[in-house]
């Protein structure tokens, strides 16, 4: 079943215009690279592995997502009333073991309105008439949560943390002094009054 489910996206992507290289006989893994805001997609073969560049490319093993097209909505005319298009891909964030354990409670935490009650993130695709286009469009999207999940926290330098110091400490100063007058101007008014 991956085998074929493999294949079958390698067909796709061959259609869709993507260079794909085959190297092996069976497919393993698909790597998306978004280099300069162009969509590449090469595929792993066997069990040669892929580059380790952890900020452009995210790999993402088709056995493990679950494909499934639907008939698209919008415009289309006939069209659309005979193909199904929409592509919907969906795997299980808690059991997906090739996402280290911190970036899938970062992507479970994230996307808390794209899995369901089983657990499963869903990602859908119809912005194309193309099943293959809508296909490729929702690994990248997947590819995109996983990459903005797995994105560590800047740690603010020493520099930083003393800018943020000298703020602070301006801003209290500022404060109290705006709150001496204040105070000032409301004695003032008192003993007017008396």
């Amino acid at each position: 079943m991956a085998a074929n489910i493999a294949r079958r996206f390698y067909l796709l992507c061959r259609s869709a215009g993507v260079n794909v290289i085959p190297q092996r006989e069976k497919l393993r893994c698909v790597l998306i690279r978004d280099i300069n805001n162009i969509l590449r997609l090469s595929v792993g073969y066997g069990t040669r592995g892929a580059d380790t560049i952890q900020d452009a490319q995210v790999q993402i093993p088709v056995d493990r997502l679950t494909v499934s097209y639907s008939r698209s909505s919008g415009p289309g005319g006939q069209h659309v009333n005979k193909v199904s298009t929409k592509a919907e891909v969906r795997f299980h964030v808690q059991t997906a073991d090739w996402i280290p354990e911190g970036v899938r409670q970062k992507v479970f935490e994230k996307n808390k309105n794209r899995i369901n009650k089983s657990g499963e993130l869903l990602v859908t695709s119809e912005l194309s008439r193309s099943q293959q286009r809508n296909l490729s469009d929702c690994i990248r999207k997947i590819s995109a949560i996983i990459a903005e999940a797995s994105e560590k926290p800047h740690e603010p330098t020493a520099e930083d943390v003393a800018l943020r110091a000298a703020r602070l400490d301006k801003t209290n100063k500022e404060r109290l002094k705006q709150k001496k007058i204040h105070s000032a101007t409301k004695k003032s008014r008192q003993v007017d009054f008396d």
